[in-house]
């Protein structure tokens, strides 16, 4: 808008804020300063993977080490080291592609200061300034309308998409947009103190990481650390007693407690994840929090908000109806005139006109005069050059002495999720673009939300794999439901109004009723999360609005369209960076690949934190200790280390059943107890037949790795080429690290003596073992006592630990 323009069409006291005003403004903080929610720094991140329960244990271990002087001891910090980066390189890396779309997000903002217009940035924007605003431009800061009048859409902050009409009077909220129409509003609420930042800031609380799998993790070492301290002073104080050195005492302890903290499961999960998150990257998937993976592979209820997620946002032409006579190509013809008269100003309607003449290849005739259309008078219109006019709007506008019955039983029939218009003919418009005479009816025009092409493919992946669909909008209830039917949403026809559900009672007995929701506040979409998860479920809620951000915050897992609010995106775990739903089987995809995966690998590990927990309060009873820190890296590398990565890495695409520490436990305690049973009888025994602790240890070792591969040979069935292979490599490292590396692991050679040894005790521990494996894999398919026991053990933990701390990434 010009200045000339300007001073012709609002008060000359209008003339904005004057720079000594502003100045005064400025020095009083009453700027548009952003208040919402902004992604970590990168020193948050750092000290956050840095500084855990996880990484401490492990530095006091290595610092008990480097006392010693046996430096190779310390090779299995490598994997302390190799997580951390993983960590901090991920989540640095999200948090720059969240700030590049919020920058691209920004554009400048019109402002009247001593009567000029100028271009500022948001945070420029202070309070009483003057806002020149036009269709598209998003509105800074809360406002009231002083002159013109504008169809303003809403649908970021209500989820309402139906554009409102703003007068002279008429408040603005910060974070809409105008559809159409040009207005100057003066600024009466800026920063934090504004609509969009108030929402915000109620969703600015640290959301903690929702995931089985790390509070997994987090509880085996908490239970660990516990156990670190008295277990390690028994045992040094034991070894010592029985003739060690100090530095070998020392050494013992270490290896015992490196055993019995899982650092490859970390490294590993961690891997497994980035190494997903990398390849959902390629899709254009962003995933800000490694372990919402995991949640969205576990999902069995998904939100879906209509606005930007079944739906583009923009409209359809759907079909023309004439009345009186006229046909559809005359109404359609009129229609195309009309819109072709004021395409300068074309909003989301008048775009899908211009669009379906384009398509059908109508030519619109040139006009003489256009009437732009006015939110006030909710019609537009056009002078022909043949004198002829024309109107299009809604019908008991333009039929101000009622609504012709012809017209009423063409709109009748138009569907509930239709949005009409009707085109007529009048008599011409005086200088204002007031209707002269009465309009004469030519037929209705009916027009739809745009679904994603899409949107019905993706929603039937879910409902095949059994997720529940909730879809939930600002919008009229009945056009959301007529939205989601035509898109495949399973039991569409059970729809509620929000707006009539007063109590919280009633909130959340609908949550459990029906699965369409319309006029639904920011505030009941949180509640309605909230319930969900009480009943149990696993919820995963899409938006891209600052009204989806405090459900958004509450789910188990959030997505968000990089197309939408900043703030949506900041609070999300997941952005479809091309605004694009049909990405999200894949990420459900990639999840189970993981998770199952990810089940199956860690009862390797956990092998390893059981047997060394109890051999190691075994030996601070009854030493020695038949482990070095060295000989527990050669085990973790050929038994869990390589096996692990290449099964967690392999295609999978199975359901997730049961919980992850009951499946994980169901395969790994037969192995511990195979191996405690072994090394114990070993470690007991052979010495009382001649040999030395070092062949002993030898023994154990051996003994340890030949169970190991009896559990990833079951593990890993079927087998299948790459398998077989990696059953090769990991016999081929044993055999390696045992002979012409021996020395480096403190491996003594053979012996007639040793290799009895291994044969008779190594037959009846696979023989243990293949029975409790048997029985464990039965218990967690099924047997409801077992499951109980699990889920005690994880209900306890989660009451010590409420909402879980992120301990580990």
């Amino acid at each position: 808008m010009s200045d000339e323009n300007f001073e012709e069409i609002v008060a000359p006291e209008l003339r904005g804020l004057s720079s000594e005003e502003v100045a005064q403004r400025l020095a009083d903080g009453l700027t548009n300063a952003y208040a919402g929610p902004t992604t970590k720094s990168v020193g948050q991140i750092v000290a956050e993977h840095t500084f855990t329960l996880f990484n401490g244990v492990n530095l006091v271990l290595a610092g008990l080490v480097a006392i010693t002087g046996a430096w190779r001891n310390l090779s299995y910090t490598v994997v302390v080291f190799a997580n951390l980066f993983i960590g901090v390189f991920q989540e640095i890396r999200s948090k720059r592609t969240i700030d590049r779309l919020s920058i691209l997000a920004e554009r400048p903002v019109v402002i009247r200061r001593d009567g000029r217009d100028v271009c500022v940035s948001h945070e420029q924007v202070v309070l009483d300034d003057l806002l020149v605003l036009s269709r598209g431009d998003q509105i800074p800061a809360d406002a009231v309308v002083v002159w013109g009048e504008a169809g303003v859409n809403e649908s970021l902050l209500t989820g309402e998409s139906r554009p409102v009409t703003k007068i002279e009077g008429s408040e603005l909220m910060s974070g809409s947009f105008l559809d159409s129409g040009c207005i100057v509003a003066r600024v009466t609420r800026v920063g934090a103190d504004s609509y969009a930042s108030r929402i915000n800031a109620e969703a600015k609380y640290v959301k903690g990481a929702k995931s089985e799998i790390m509070s997994t993790l987090n509880m085996i070492i908490r239970w660990a650390t516990w156990l670190l301290a008295p277990v390690g002073i028994l045992l040094f104080l034991r070894t010592l007693q029985d003739g060690s050195t100090i530095n070998q005492s020392i050494l013992t302890t270490v290896a015992a407690l490196v055993g019995m903290i899982p650092q490859g499961l970390v490294l590993l999960t961690s891997s497994v994840l980035a190494i997903s998150t990398a390849r959902l990257a390629r899709k254009s998937v962003l995933i800000q929090q490694f372990y919402c993976i995991e949640m969205l592979a576990r999902v069995d209820v998904l939100c879906l908000d209509k606005t930007g997620t079944i739906t583009s946002g923009s409209m359809d032409f759907e079909k023309s109806v004439g009345v009186d006579g006229h046909d559809s190509s005359e109404v359609e013809l009129a229609a195309a005139a009309i819109v072709h008269a004021s395409a300068h100003d074309a909003n989301e309607t008048a775009t899908a006109l211009i669009r379906h003449a384009a398509e059908v290849g109508i030519v619109a005739p040139e006009p003489a005069r256009a009437i732009g259309f006015s939110s006030a008078r909710k019609y537009s219109g056009c002078v022909l050059a043949d004198g002829r006019s024309l109107v299009m709007g809604a019908a008991q506008f333009v039929f101000s002495n009622g609504v012709p019955d012809s017209v009423s039983k063409a709109l009748s029939q138009a569907g509930e999720r239709a949005r009409t218009l009707v085109v007529a003919e009048c008599d011409g418009f005086d200088k204002d673009g007031n209707l002269i005479g009465l309009a004469r009816p030519l037929g209705i025009l009916s027009l739809s939300d745009h679904i994603r092409a899409s949107a019905p493919e993706t929603i039937a992946y879910f409902v095949d794999q059994g997720v529940t669909l909730n879809v939930i909008s600002g919008d009229d209830p009945r056009t959301v439901s007529g939205i989601a039917a035509e898109a495949g949403v399973p039991d569409a026809d059970k729809w509620v109004d929000a707006s009539t559900l007063s109590t919280p009672e009633a909130l959340k007995q609908a949550a459990m009723t029906y699965h369409v929701f319309g006029r639904v506040t920011p505030q009941q979409k949180r509640e309605l999360v909230q319930a969900l998860r009480l009943a149990g479920h696993t919820v995963a809620m899409t938006g891209d609005g600052v009204n989806d951000v405090l459900a958004l915050r509450e789910a188990d897992c959030s997505v968000a369209m990089a197309s939408g609010s900043d703030a949506a995106r900041n609070v999300a775990e997941v952005v479809l960076v091309d605004n694009d739903f049909a990405h999200m089987p894949a990420v459900v995809a990639e999840g189970r690949r993981s998770i199952n995966n990810l089940q199956r690998s860690a009862s390797l590990f956990l092998v390893k934190t059981v047997f060394s927990a109890v051999l190691a309060l075994l030996c601070a009873l009854i030493p020695p200790y038949p482990f070095q820190p060295v000989q527990m890296s050669l085990i973790s590398t050929a038994i869990i280390g390589f096996p692990s990565f290449v099964l967690a890495l392999q295609p999978n695409h199975e359901r997730i059943r049961g919980s992850f520490l009951g499946n994980v436990l169901a395969r790994s305690m037969p192995g511990s107890i195979a191996v405690i049973f072994a090394v114990g009888l070993a470690s007991g025994v052979l010495e009382r037949f001649g040999l030395s602790r070092v062949e002993v240890s030898t023994v154990c070792v051996m003994l340890t790795c030949l169970v190991g591969f009896c559990l990833i040979v079951r593990i890993s069935l079927p087998l299948d080429p790459l398998r077989c292979a990696m059953l090769a490599v990991v016999v081929g490292i044993v055999t390696f690290g045992c002979t012409v590396a021996g020395r480096f692991f403190e491996i003594s050679p053979l012996n007639p003596t040793m290799a009895v040894s291994i044969a008779s005790i190594g037959a009846v521990s696979l023989v243990i073992f293949n029975v409790l494996f048997n029985r464990g894999v039965r218990l967690a398919s099924g047997d409801e006592g077992y499951e109980n026991f699990i889920k005690a053990i994880e209900n306890h933990d989660e009451r010590r630990n409420d909402h879980g701390s992120n301990q580990l990434c």
